[in-house]
């Protein structure tokens, strides 16, 4: 038995001793919120209910270059249209495996939007204080091109929290939750404001907590290639600056920790595992947090500032949906944590969440996880 398939073991049977501990479990999750409509891209179409997709991104580039000095014509076909955003997607993932989850986001004001009733229905609480914002996710076997619409988001700032929510209520779910997490930096334009808020009108407020007493905090910048290095740099001493209240986790993808390098200006070549690695180790020499985990499409990497563990992701072919794969990962990962896991054994919790999401196109429940870690895909 390899290592990898000892350790999922090993998690299965750790989660099926611990799932009645789940449900006592508290998450305060947000700040975003997006109708997401998945598309795909029409290569050839042969009648009016049957065409072949342009599988690849390089293909749909391709299409694209070919009618630079000219014009063309791109047919979309709607997949589904579903809850988007980091946030929502994570909160629904991490509901549906048990916890108690309480949502503050862009979901539709002052009605919710009904795309979000999913995640209305199983959350413990909602609260949405603007509109969401719109995503066309034009998917590809190899990728997505996630096309975001974002105006409706610049509501989502610190008075219309504290005039629609209440700045009690927050503190109180602050305060009250084993996890809180705060997701999707790069799309919120006022998110670095309402850190900010948190710090110097709550937390300053309070004394800070033994280092062993400390909760969990978990931060998705989410691909901030668009964003200026100070604007990334001042995120960076934001969450840091978290440290003092909760135990702070940092989640990327392979291309945000990349950027994040660049930003640092630390250099890495983007082609093993062990470079990735590397990289990560470096990154936390200069993020001062608890925790830096990154997620490529195939496995997924945890330091904890003295060493970096990894674990493989389940291979799935042929993908039912990529968009939220990322965010369910993230919800699994911090499922883990939430349940006593080891980093590495929270990495394969993470890798679970998602290959069973890309695999199935649902969220998986805590029976769902616990089988397909004693049935891995071969």
């Amino acid at each position: 038995m390899s290592d990898q398939n000892t350790i999922r073991q090993c998690v299965a049977q750790s989660l099926r001793e611990k799932q009645h501990l789940v449900q006592a479990k508290r998450a305060f999750i947000g700040l975003d919120g997006f109708v997401d409509e998945i598309l795909h891209v029409v290569d050839t179409r042969m009648d009016v209910e049957h065409f072949e997709r342009i599988t690849t991104i390089q293909g749909f580039s391709n299409r694209i270059g070919e009618a630079a000095g000219r014009s063309t014509n791109l047919e979309l076909v709607t997949q589904r249209v579903k809850l988007g955003g980091n946030g929502p997607i994570m909160a629904n993932a991490m509901a549906k495996a048990g916890t108690q989850v309480t949502y503050l986001g862009a979901l539709g004001y002052p009605a919710q939007h009904p795309v979000f009733e999913p995640l209305a229905d199983k959350a413990s609480k909602v609260y949405s204080v603007a509109n969401p914002g719109h995503t066309d996710a034009y998917e590809f076997q190899d990728g997505k091109l996630l096309m975001g619409k974002l105006t409706p988001l610049n509501d989502m700032c610190w008075k219309n929290i504290i005039e629609r929510m209440g700045k009690e209520t927050f503190t109180a779910l602050l305060n009250d939750s084993d996890l809180v997490a705060f997701v999707n930096w790069t799309m919120m334009p006022f998110m670095s404001e309402i850190w900010d808020k948190v710090q110097s009108e709550i937390l300053s407020q309070q004394a800070p907590p033994e280092k062993h007493a400390r909760k969990g905090i978990f931060f998705d910048l989410c691909d901030p290639q668009k964003r200026p290095k100070g604007d990334i740099l001042k995120a960076l001493r934001l969450i840091a600056g978290f440290q003092s209240h909760f135990s702070v986790t940092l989640g990327l993808n392979e291309k945000e920790a990349h950027e994040i390098g660049e930003v640092l200006d630390l250099h890495a070549s983007h082609d093993t595992r062990e470079a990735l690695m590397d990289l990560v180790a470096k990154l936390h020499q200069q993020i001062s947090v608890d925790t830096i985990v990154v997620h490529p499409v195939r496995y997924a990497l945890a330091s904890d500032g003295v060493q970096v563990v990894d674990a493989n992701g389940p291979f799935i072919p042929n993908p039912v949906i990529t968009t939220g794969a990322g965010d369910h990962f993230n919800a699994g990962f911090c499922l883990g944590r939430l349940m006593g896991l080891s980093h590495q054994e929270s990495l394969v919790t993470g890798v679970t969440t998602s290959g069973f999401y890309v695999r199935s196109g649902k969220s998986p429940s805590m029976e769902d996880l616990i089988h397909m870690l004693e049935n891995w895909p071969s």
